[in-house]
């Protein structure tokens, strides 16, 4: 059974929305470099939202918008690095789905797998490559949901700062797909990093924990080490698929109709297919000595140890004769493709800052819904998803969008969730941050579930200290 794939997208993403223009005024910044770098804005979330009722909320809506049967759902899998509970998690969101679902006289299956995947941003791709396997093999004759959910957030004045975010995707996985096929022949690619991007417990075991308010979860980073690792990752998982096709990676690349990459902040996917590009013009003589470049020297720089020994170096640019091909593609007919093949869909994704695992999934829902909307043919087309999950490892796998997969695309929903938005002010936007509480905000709610409380309680009797408590907002 390899006709497996994706038949619905949904999505969930807060209201509350931090304009970049204003978080540069507020902080001193550029504003004109922020938006071509970032973006326009991103999302934080409210006081009663967690990274599970984003995840439960966006389940909700696959099954409502998509008239699901729970009860055929046989796995439930979770991509996230924003768990608050090391040791449950998805099954918090089957509880959570069932609870919307109680008064219909409706729940999912008790017969379910539950299993949460951890690897940074690339959680969800694992989680949906697993859902792929599960419905090709010992879950054929039923359905897999994935939902890919969570909270980025950075220490106020961080060079991360602006591209937090928020947000969850769900995904319905079946046999003989209505959006799109996925290819399980992908590319692969990981390397330790160690001081890339983490969040080792050690930086809070010792805190006291609050007992009211938003837990951070600041990572620790290294920005220009962590995007070399990021170029570094996706490069090595798209050329792994060129091997396993046996054909060049310039070839590989030339045969995609659009590309749809992690996307941390704007410029980061343009930099990962740049630099792809140029290890694939170096792989013969010519293209790039033709602007007065090496391609051997870049050949040796790629194949060489140099990003494991960057750190000893402290901020020096990692790939210095790759960085200087990139920078000399500009201009050329070579970042004019680039830019083609990453337009579809990158317009609303400038909207919702870094949603870790689910950034990947929400470009694919950006660009599947903006297609729809314009009337662009993408039956047949070739497209390619590249995931990375920071540490580092990434996934390269091809997507086949199948006929009939306007009326799919149609109900995903992202344009009308970002229009439920507040522009937060300044002081709303601190007391979020900060506290995780600016009070009661003024913008619409739905049929939602949310977050009412946190337990605090721990006697011999009974404890529930840190447990979240939820409530169907109807």
């Amino acid at each position: 059974m390899r006709d497996v794939g994706v038949s619905a997208m949904s999505v969930a993403i807060p209201a509350c929305r931090v304009d970049l223009r204003d978080f540069c005024q507020w902080t001193g910044g550029d504003p004109e470099k922020t938006l071509a770098v970032v973006g326009s804005a991103f999302r934080i979330a409210d006081r009663d939202e967690s990274v599970y009722t984003l995840a439960a909320n966006a389940v909700i809506r696959l099954i409502d918008q998509n008239g699901l049967d729970p009860r055929q759902i046989g796995y439930l899998a979770l991509g996230t690095e924003s768990s608050t509970d090391n040791a449950a998690g998805a099954v918090i969101v089957k509880g959570l789905v069932d609870r919307a679902l109680a008064p219909r006289g409706q729940s999912l299956a008790r017969n379910i797998e539950v299993p949460e995947f951890k690897h940074a941003c690339l959680g969800g791709v694992y989680a949906l490559k697993s859902a792929l396997r599960y419905v090709a093999t010992d879950g054929a004759g039923r359905q897999a949901i994935v939902v890919a959910a969570d909270l980025a957030e950075y220490a106020r004045g961080s060079t991360g700062e602006p591209t937090q975010g928020a947000g969850a995707v769900a995904m319905l996985v079946e046999a003989a797909p209505r959006l799109f096929r996925v290819s399980l022949e992908g590319g692969s690619s990981a390397a330790y990093r160690e001081v890339d991007f983490r969040k080792p417990v050690r930086r809070y075991a010792y805190d006291p924990v609050p007992a009211e308010g938003r837990v951070h979860d600041f990572p620790v980073f290294n920005g220009k080490y962590s995007t070399a690792c990021y170029t570094d990752a996706v490069r090595c998982a798209l050329t792994d698929l060129a091997v396993r096709r046996q054909q060049s990676l310039y070839a590989l690349l030339q045969s995609v109709d659009a590309f749809f990459f992690h996307r941390p902040y704007a410029k980061m996917p343009q930099d990962g297919l740049s630099a792809t590009l140029v290890a694939a013009l170096a792989e013969t003589d010519g293209p790039l000595e033709a602007l007065g470049l090496n391609g051997e020297t870049v050949r040796r720089e790629l194949e060489s140890a140099i990003l494991d020994a960057a750190i000893a170096r402290r901020g020096d640019e990692p790939f210095p004769e790759t960085g200087r091909a990139v920078r000399a593609l500009r201009g050329t007919e070579h970042a004019t493709w680039c830019r083609e093949k990453l337009a579809l869909g990158a317009g609303p994704m400038r909207e919702l800052g870094n949603l870790y695992t689910a950034a990947l999934p929400a470009w694919l829902a950006a660009g599947l819904e903006e297609a729809a909307e314009r009337g662009v043919d993408l039956e047949g087309k070739r497209l390619m998803a590249v995931g990375y999950g920071s540490g580092d490892a990434a996934e390269a796998f091809e997507l086949e969008v199948v006929p009939g997969w306007r009326e799919a695309a149609g109900r995903i929903g992202l344009q009308a969730a970002l229009a439920r938005q507040l522009t937060l002010t300044e002081a709303q936007y601190h007391a979020l941050h900060e506290r995780g509480d600016a009070g009661k905000l003024p913008y619409p709610r739905g049929q939602e579930v949310v977050l009412e409380a946190v337990g605090h309680t721990e006697t011999a009797a009974f404890s529930d200290r840190g447990i979240e408590y939820y409530r169907w907002l109807d």
